[in-house]
């Protein structure tokens, strides 16, 4: 007997269940690329509204105490059940939205590391081969008067400190990224750091005709490792002569504010396109003009610089400043000398060129 009443009432409950539930599907199916919150909270009211039509139709749509308790329970369940959805969709929504950021990084790094690798081996092929053609002459005798010879030899020291250059680059920017470089922290005086690589860069200046400027100014005490501080300068120094025209100035200036000591090293480059501002620092990044053939190093100067700054809890950047641009570089101030406390060690951030 039961049995029947099942038969003959499914067909009505169907009639109208099978429409809400329909209808539902289309809602949720339209929100999937929307809403991933609402789409759950559909998913659990979308069973329940279905139910209860069914009921509705099966009752003939008279009060009766079935579907007053239906609807009770369906309310109290709805209670528990949409703010547990909700709850439930938004950290589903935050889980989709960093494997996101998480998969889209890790290609961002992968292409990096490909243009790199890239880079890299097209800039080792030209001083490798130029080593390989004069040791070539050299050991099949073309060349052997004492003149030639000694050219060839300085020609050689040349292109391999060149390549020297290149792998301390490389392994400076590995130890950086993969977070094993540290630091030893202690009270450096800017003005040092800076005058010794104004003393080293100003060699290559005066080969170009570009003059280096240390400004008059209250040079701050930095918190920072004397080592990687001097890299820093030196290598913002060497990118703002190769950029420079000749009879340009670069020009370095230091001070202090409320919120820690800043360096400022401004060039003739005449500007950098605003598209290109904040990836001049991104490996592998040329812009829009390629580097000058025959410069030292792997052309990975900023990026090095940036790395090393981040590591001193600081911040770098770049922007166009008159005829030139302007890299500027925060970083802590030290404490006074009766406030410091022994050198710390702290671990790089990892960070990831040259324009």
């Amino acid at each position: 007997m039961m049995f029947d009443e099942l038969l003959g009432v499914a067909p009505v409950a169907l009639l109208f269940s099978v429409p809400v539930a329909v209808l539902g599907a289309l809602l949720m199916h339209r929100m999937r690329r929307r809403s991933i919150t609402a789409a759950v909270t559909a998913l659990v009211l979308v069973p329940l509204l279905a139910a209860l039509a069914g009921v509705v139709g099966v009752s003939g749509f008279m009060y009766t105490p079935l579907l007053a308790s239906t609807v009770a329970l369906c309310v109290v369940v709805a209670a528990v059940t949409v703010p547990t959805a909700m709850l439930l969709g938004r950290g589903i929504a935050r889980d989709v939205m960093w494997l996101r950021d998480a998969r889209e990084t890790e290609r961002a790094a992968e292409q990096s590391r490909r243009e790199l690798v890239a880079w890299i081996s097209h800039d080792l092929r030209t001083p490798l081969a130029g080593i390989r053609v004069m040791t070539e002459a050299l050991a099949d005798g073309i060349v052997c008067e004492p003149d030639e010879v000694a050219e060839y030899a300085m020609r050689i020291q040349g292109e391999t400190e060149r390549l020297t250059a290149m792998v301390d680059d490389l392994l400076q920017l590995s130890r950086i990224t993969s977070g094993a470089l540290r630091l030893t922290l202690s009270a450096v005086p800017l003005h040092e750091v800076v005058s010794e690589a104004v003393a080293v860069e100003s060699v290559t200046a005066a080969r170009k005709g570009v003059r280096v400027i240390a400004a008059e100014s209250d040079w701050p005490v930095v918190l920072g490792s004397d080592p990687e501080l001097a890299r820093v300068v030196r290598n913002l120094l060497s990118n703002a002569i190769r950029h420079t025209p000749p009879a340009g100035t670069v020009v370095v200036a230091a001070g202090a504010s409320e919120d820690g000591a800043w360096l400022r090293v401004n060039d003739g480059c005449g500007g950098i396109p605003d598209d290109d501002l904040e990836r001049v620092f991104d490996v592998a990044f040329r812009g829009a003009k390629a580097r000058t053939p025959g410069e030292s190093g792997a052309g990975l100067g900023l990026a090095i610089a940036r790395g090393l700054v981040e590591a001193h809890r600081g911040h770098i950047q770049a922007r166009n400043h008159g005829s030139g641009c302007q890299f500027e570089v925060r970083l802590p101030l030290a404490l006074r000398a009766d406030q410091l406390r022994p050198p710390q060690r702290t671990g790089a951030v990892p960070t990831l060129t040259d324009r």
